[in-house]
Order: C-alpha cells, then sequence, then structure tokens
C-alpha cells in the first residue's frame, strides 16, 4: 500500500467514525423523542427549523434544505405534520406560487414540550461518544459539540 492509498484509508476511516457518530447521535434523538413526545427527529428538525424563522414560516424548499430532505420527502412531512394540526401552509401574498409553511399554535407547544427532550437525550449521546474510544477524538475536533462537563 502506498502512501497515496493510506491517505485514502485515513479519510475513509475519518468518515466511518463520523457517520458512526452521527448514528449514535440521531439513534439517541428518535428513541427518546418518540418515546416522550411522538415526534421523529426529522419532525422535530422542522418545528424547530420553522421556530428560528422571523415570522415563523418558511417556503418549502428551504424547509426542505433545513431538514436535509427532498422536496417530495419535505412534502409528504409537512403533509403528515399539517395532519396533526403542527403546521399549517399559507400562500405567499407577494408571489402565489409561493407556498410557507408555518407552525401552529399546537406545533409550538409541541417544540416546547420536546426541546428538553432532544436536548437531555442530545447530551447524553455526546457523553457516550465522549466515552466511546473511537468517537471521542473525533468530538475534540468538533468544540460546538463538546459534552457539557459536570
Amino acid at each position: 500500500m502506498g502512501i497515496q492509498d493510506d491517505a485514502v484509508e485515513v479519510r475513509a476511516s475519518g468518515w466511518r467514525r463520523l457517520a458512526a457518530l452521527h448514528a449514535l447521535i440521531e439513534s439517541a434523538l428518535e428513541r427518546e423523542l418518540v418515546a416522550d413526545t411522538g415526534l421523529s427527529v426529522v419532525e422535530y428538525t422542522v418545528l424547530d427549523a420553522l421556530s428560528r424563522q422571523d415570522g415563523w414560516h418558511m417556503r418549502m424548499a428551504q424547509l426542505a434544505r433545513a431538514a436535509a430532505l427532498s422536496p417530495s420527502a419535505a412534502t409528504r412531512l409537512v403533509n403528515r405534520l399539517e395532519d396533526r394540526g403542527l403546521l399549517t401552509r399559507i400562500l405567499c401574498q407577494e408571489d402565489r406560487r409561493g407556498i410557507y409553511t408555518e407552525l401552529t399554535a399546537d406545533g409550538r407547544r409541541a417544540l416546547a414540550a420536546a426541546r428538553p427532550v432532544h436536548d437531555a437525550a442530545l447530551v447524553d449521546a455526546l457523553a457516550e461518544a465522549a466515552a466511546t474510544p473511537e468517537l471521542s477524538g473525533l468530538l475534540e475536533h468538533l468544540p460546538d459539540l463538546a459534552p457539557l462537563r459536570s
């Protein structure tokens, strides 16, 4: 194996570690959110993204990007959340072709109930990652994800 092959393997190994960290965090969030709030991680992500918007709404394409979904997957997700009364769609006044998605009062309440569950699950998942030798070194390079120290 040459130097170039070694570099490829180092990158591949780094990518596998990053994917493992992502899987650990996402599965912990999914498990806790669904059990305690009935929201999936992607549903939480959508509600959270909408809550951070001035005016509490986004165009569908923006929402798809924020949740890392295809446009069709975002539409299906918004349909489900709208059926549950957590979101509503409104026409853009400036461009009648544009559709905004907006949190409802029930959506804001669901998000408020889910936030502490999400945050606690994230803290626990990061602590687990920090205690995992294959992942702890990766966290050192992601200071925004550093586990909280007691």
